[in-house]
């Protein structure tokens, strides 16, 4: 097999030999064990499952949140000759369709999907027909609540291995403190021989902190200085920031464009390939930009506002020198920033009456229940993320069980008449058809058969609905799409369960995730006024803990150290005007503004749910105290607005 696999890695891939840890990671997964690599940004993980998937019988399914390394990879792939394909939203029914078809035919030898794809029954029925040898998870760090960024769906890939029977995981991230090195292995019953941590030094990057009040005019002479000698990421926290600095930037004689969520997907598509094909672009950007694109040559990264933790500034300047050339890392940032950061995070905590709100609804359903995430978001004013993690947590708790994602309606259209369609059928199969397609109501080119109707209708189980509706699809008989999104769940045996420490539990759970993200923004003051070596400060952190210091960062070169205080000046209480309107205003939307949190999170300029619900966000008051901290508002919304509220 050493041979083999040396033979893949030269003749399809073309590479003379492995970089460290790569080997390792491939023999365990050719034998069939779980591994965790945890390699730097750009340093081969992708290799670690590519080559294997060549070699193993059945398929590789890789799961990923990023769609630009999706897209580039089954690209890669497919001009080395591996058939290989991606399901993600960018993708129309037809086109997922056909992917599906290649599975049914064993046509594959890697897929990559989305964590969010096995919402989709149809997807999950389908894997589980399916022999696969592999499964990977993509950024795994996401499955740790110890990581900065925690996902729901992450924690239910575990189970999902093993309900897919699936013989080996491989584990792949690039930012993972040892806590979270952990949770993966625990989590995926990685053994400590594979997994495997390359370290994340790169004494090729150069990182300098330059804090002020003037990010602009900072990194216009950063630029200048440089002679900006190749293509440049400016990451910013906000999408009209993104808007603002590029336009600058290209005042200033620049190539620039922006690139955040906020544009349609076919411009940001060419402002990628833009950067792709640049050797002077600079692309200002939010987090969005930048994840699993592959660029080597990208000469400086600057930071305008503050990472919003350790990891994500370690994983954004590893984008700069995977060619191994010197590149610079400057992080610029203010007092603003950071209260802009800490806002964000109070802002996604939800209201504890909220939580417990909640809890009391699910345990108030039936034994077999379904709901809508975005439907529960709206009705206890939760951001969507925040449903699902508790959720997430109510099933780790044992209160309830998932029944798997279903649709709650299925449109099709037909390509042939009914008679046709029934024509070669049994019977018995004939008349379980035709109650079938009876339940189809016609909009205007397509119908829409309701699912619950049809199990009624035909007293048959909605997995052989399911099952017929593909068939006819796979026969060429009609054209199939899926409409309601639900969640189906099982409630547990709670007799003896104690409601009110429940609640507290899980309460206190949102508290520490609270805490936890306010940590790792106070982690990032920290390196920026740590008086010492920047990146022996930074490999600490992910537990490397090198002997010497780097010899080439800000502090090792100069000596010296640019800090950032938290801003101390009393800023005065907004005046009785604002009190007034807002307290009006609650009083008109006791909904979306009866706790003090949801007010705070309204004067502060944070949305929810219910704020868009009620078109709030496009009040003049919305945002009015953006510029305080969330707490202060919060002490003051105590004091003179609840106080006064009838």
């Amino acid at each position: 097999m050493i041979n083999k696999t040396y033979n893949t890695l030269q003749q399809v891939f073309g590479f003379q030999s492995f970089l460290p840890g790569q080997e390792k990671i491939i023999t365990a997964v050719l034998n069939g064990r779980s591994a965790l690599a945890v390699f730097p940004t750009g340093q081969g993980k992708s290799l670690c499952y590519q080559l294997p998937a060549l070699h193993l019988p059945g398929l590789t399914l890789v799961i990923s949140p990023l769609m630009a390394l999706m897209k580039d990879q089954v690209d890669f792939l497919i001009s080395k000759g591996t058939p290989a394909a991606r399901l993600d939203s960018s993708l129309d029914f037809n086109e997922v369709n056909q992917i599906y078809e290649r599975l049914n035919h064993n046509e594959l030898k890697l897929l990559y999907v989305a964590p969010e794809r096995f919402a989709n029954e149809r997807f999950v029925g389908l894997v589980a027909r399916l022999r696969l040898s592999l499964m990977v998870i993509d950024e795994a760090h996401c499955i740790s609540e110890w990581g900065h960024n925690f996902r729901p769906d992450y924690l239910k890939l575990a189970e999902l291995a093993k309900t897919f029977a699936v013989p080996a995981v491989l584990a792949l991230t690039a930012t993972a403190t040892p806590d979270v090195t952990n949770d993966i292995c625990r989590s995926f019953s990685i053994a400590a021989a594979d997994f495997v941590h390359t370290g994340s030094y790169r004494p090729n990057l150069n990182l300098f902190f330059k804090p002020g009040k003037d990010p602009v005019r900072s990194l216009l002479e950063e630029l200048k200085k440089n002679d900006q000698t190749g293509p440049t990421i400016v990451y910013v926290t906000r999408q009209q920031t993104a808007e603002e600095v590029a336009q600058k930037l290209t005042a200033a004689g620049h190539h620039a464009r922006p690139y955040h969520a906020g544009l349609r997907d076919e411009l940001r598509q060419q402002t990628q390939e833009w950067f792709m094909a640049s050797d002077s672009a600079i692309v200002v950007a939010t987090i969005a930009f930048g994840m699993g694109i592959d660029k080597s040559n990208i000469r400086a990264v600057y930071h305008y506002n503050l990472p919003k933790s350790l990891e994500n500034y370690s994983q954004e300047i590893g984008r700069a020198g995977r060619d191994g050339k010197p590149s610079s890392c400057t992080m610029f940032g203010s007092p603003d920033d950071l209260l802009a950061l800490e806002n964000f995070v109070y802002g996604d905590t939800p209201e504890e009456s909220r939580v417990r709100d909640m809890i009391d609804f699910i345990l108030a359903q039936n034994r077999y229940f379904d709901c809508a995430v975005y439907e529960l978001a709206n009705r206890f004013d939760m951001r969507p993320l925040v449903v699902k993690t508790l959720l997430t947590y109510l099933e780790l708790e044992g209160v309830i069980k998932s029944t798997g994602p279903f649709y709650s309606a299925y449109q099709i259209k037909p390509l042939k008449p009914s008679a046709e369609i029934l024509a070669g059928f049994s019977t018995e199969r004939q008349t379980f058809l035709r109650n079938l397609l009876s339940c189809a109501v016609k909009k205007k080119i397509w119908f829409t058969i309701d699912i619950q109707e049809a199990v009624q209708k035909t007293d048959s189980p909605r997995k052989r609905i399911i099952s017929a509706l593909d068939y006819l699809e796979r026969s060429g008989d009609l054209i199939l799409k899926v409409s309601g999104a639900r969640l189906g769940f099982r409630k547990n045996d709670n007799g003896q369960l104690d409601i009110d420490s429940l609640k507290e539990k899980l309460a206190k759970r949102f508290r520490q995730r609270e805490k936890n993200d306010l940590h790792r923004i106070q982690l990032v003051l920290d390196l920026i006024n740590h008086r010492g070596c920047k990146t022996r400060f930074l490999l600490d952190y992910f537990g490397e803990n090198p002997d010497d210091d780097c010899g080439h960062c800000q502090f090792c070169l100069h000596g010296k150290n640019e800090v950032i205080d938290r801003e101390t000046i009393t800023m005065p209480d907004p005046d009785n005007n604002v009190a007034m309107q807002a307290r009006a205003l609650r009083t008109e939307h006791p909904e979306a503004l009866g706790a003090n949190r949801q007010v705070t999170r309204f004067l502060c300029g944070l949305s929810s749910p219910m704020l868009s619900r009620y078109k709030l966000t496009g009040h003049k008051l919305f945002g009015q105290t953006a510029d305080y901290s969330f707490t202060h508002i919060m002490k003051w919304v105590g004091k003179h607005i609840q106080r006064l509220t009838p």
